[in-house]
């Protein structure tokens, strides 16, 4: 009796940490698994371009690592205020930022803050492109009639952007210096902003990010009248085309503005690991982001490490260069690394 008693508790240790193991090894599925809730500082207003692309990135990487993400919006100085935050927090993986790759690239440039893409692990979402819409009730039906009035009343025309350095503003300032047009900048503080303001009948032009039009686009209280892209834009649960820019301004160069979430070089190695893997393995297969992009008029294209930064590049140079000519910047890019695009 007394050995068969043994004999039970035996296989009942051996069973135990048999689970014992296999919760452990579950518990391990990454070599980072923090303790604590990440914050996620988001420098620019709710319901924008990136606090919208991040919130849903954020659920997927939450599922992943099994700790809440807290979401913190701290717009200021065109994005420079709540990524500063991020650079002071302690490096311990747990405070990140997120926003356009481009935005982070001309900081330096500009004297906003000084930080490069070199100071940065870029993990990317979505690419995302400029629409030029107006409010419904303004005379404008297709782009070449906007431009034309642009140039019949210099500075006359008000325009709706997230402010100095946003994607909407980027896009403006790209189309002047291709048209000469001026114009009288409205800023907001966000791109869903910017947008209220147009359908409000504030302003009558918004030329901001898709993901930030789309559903006022699709409920027919903005007018879409092109994209900056290369090729037209089809939205689903819209049934025109969104033509490219290009058919009023065949020269016109444009790259793709790469959105994402960015944590501090300095971090330890396990987090960058960690993050590595869930991008390779989880984000860069999700179903839940590619369906978010497909209703959100993106393009779904996530990736980290130096792909990463070859994809984004192109629009740095483009920003960076674009707001030197224009006498914006307190240095030139190329002594930050940027050099003028060919």
């Amino acid at each position: 009796m007394k050995r068969f008693l043994t004999l039970v508790l035996l296989l009942f240790l051996i069973l135990a940490g048999t689970l014992i193991g296999e919760g452990q090894k579950e518990e391990g599925k990454y070599e980072w698994q923090p303790r604590k809730p990440i914050n996620l500082i988001v420098p620019w207003g709710a319901g924008g371009s990136t606090d919208r692309s991040s919130r849903v990135t954020a659920e997927i990487v939450k599922e992943e690592l099994g700790v809440e993400i807290v979401v913190v919006n701290q717009p200021g100085s065109s994005g420079a205020v709540g990524t500063k935050a991020c650079l002071d927090a302690p490096r311990d993986g747990l405070t990140w930022t997120a926003g356009a790759v481009k935005d982070l690239g001309v900081y330096k440039v500009q004297g906003l803050l000084d930080t490069t893409l070199d100071d940065w692990h870029l993990y990317l979402n979505v690419a995302m492109p400029c629409v030029v819409s107006v409010n419904p009730n303004t005379p404008y039906q297709d782009f070449g009639q906007l431009l034309e009035d642009f140039k019949k009343n210099p500075g006359k025309i008000k325009v709706a952007t997230a402010g100095v350095n946003s994607s909407g503003h980027t896009a403006i300032e790209q189309i002047k210096k291709y048209t000469g047009i001026e114009y009288t900048h409205v800023t907001y503080d966000g791109g869903n902003p910017a947008v209220v303001a147009t359908v409000g009948g504030e302003t009558p032009v918004v030329p901001q990010l898709s993901v930030e039009e789309v559903d006022m686009i699709k409920a027919g209280k903005l007018r879409p009248l092109a994209v900056l892209a290369d090729e037209p834009l089809e939205i689903a649960g819209y049934d025109k085309v969104v033509p490219s820019i290009k058919k009023w301004i065949p020269e016109f160069e444009t790259a793709p503005i790469y959105f994402g979430i960015f944590v501090p070089k300095g971090v330890p190695s396990n987090v960058v690991n960690t993050l590595n893997a869930i991008w390779e393995n989880v984000v860069m297969k999700s179903d839940k982001l590619r369906e978010w992009a497909k209703n959100n008029a993106v393009v779904f294209d996530p990736a980290y490490g130096e792909t990463a930064v070859k994809k984004a590049f192109p629009m740095v140079q483009l920003d960076a260069w674009l707001k030197h000519e224009a006498g914006d910047t307190v240095i030139s890019p190329d002594q930050v690394g940027i050099p003028r695009p060919k």
